[in-house]
């Protein structure tokens, strides 16, 4: 009897990016029954995929959102225009997408909204958090897909970025802060399956509301591959 292939799952990832942080990406994918493949601008693109995470990484190009280069950020143009051109083709086809950190912030740009460039220069005071390590506490918006799936109201994460969420764009909507007001969450209202996060759960190999959203996202695009035409 021949089994049920696994969905494939694109991770996309920068060509510089360690094996280690590798390994934590195809492991979340993975262990939840998926079929991970990693893009970046130096590996060949998918003809199909059954579910996309576009992952965390270096900041996004200012004129993406129509923001104010900085000259003491790193950058990567030529991963930006993969990405774009991933969401621009798997959008529209109903693929589910999951956006962490980076990918958080690169959906929300995609759909015209715009970010705040650096947090600890428009908030005054705000406390310097840089660690993989759960020490931040985000509260979930209660009629929101990310609760359904995480089951919970408030959770714990760490915390990578300094770039946020500011203005969303078309159909998207914040579904989590932190305690200092910035946005961690958001989805859109207009696609089955459509959330990006600010933090790394695939780090949280532990967390068990975060892995429900890895397997999640796995078990969206596993009922999208057996219903399309």
């Amino acid at each position: 009897m021949r089994q049920h292939p696994r969905p494939l799952i694109g991770i996309t990832t920068s060509d510089r990016k360690s094996r280690i942080a590798w390994w934590f990406d195809w492991f979340a994918v993975w262990r939840h029954g998926g079929r991970p493949l990693r893009l970046s601008p130096a590996r060949p693109r998918p003809t199909g995929l059954d579910g996309l995470i576009i992952g965390g990484g270096d900041d996004i190009e200012a004129h993406h959102y129509g923001g104010e280069i900085q000259l003491d950020v790193r950058v990567d143009p030529e991963r930006d225009q993969l990405e774009m051109a991933l969401l621009e083709r798997f959008i529209p086809a109903g693929t589910p997408v999951l956006g962490i950190c980076r990918g958080a912030q690169l959906i929300n740009v995609h759909q015209g909204g715009t970010l705040d460039p650096d947090i600890y220069t428009t908030n005054e005071g705000l406390k310097r958090r840089r660690t993989v390590l759960p020490r931040k506490t985000v509260d979930i918006v209660g009629d929101s897909r990310l609760y359904r799936i995480l089951r919970v109201t408030w959770c714990r994460i760490n915390s990578l970025h300094h770039q946020a969420v500011q203005e969303t764009g078309q159909g998207i909507e914040i579904v989590a802060r932190d305690r200092d007001g910035l946005v961690q969450a958001i989805e859109s209202r207009e696609h089955d399956f459509l959330i990006g996060v600010q933090w790394h759960p695939e780090w949280l190999i532990f967390n068990r509301p975060q892995q429900r959203l890895i397997r999640a996202l796995v078990k969206a695009a596993d009922r999208a591959r057996d219903t399309s035409p």
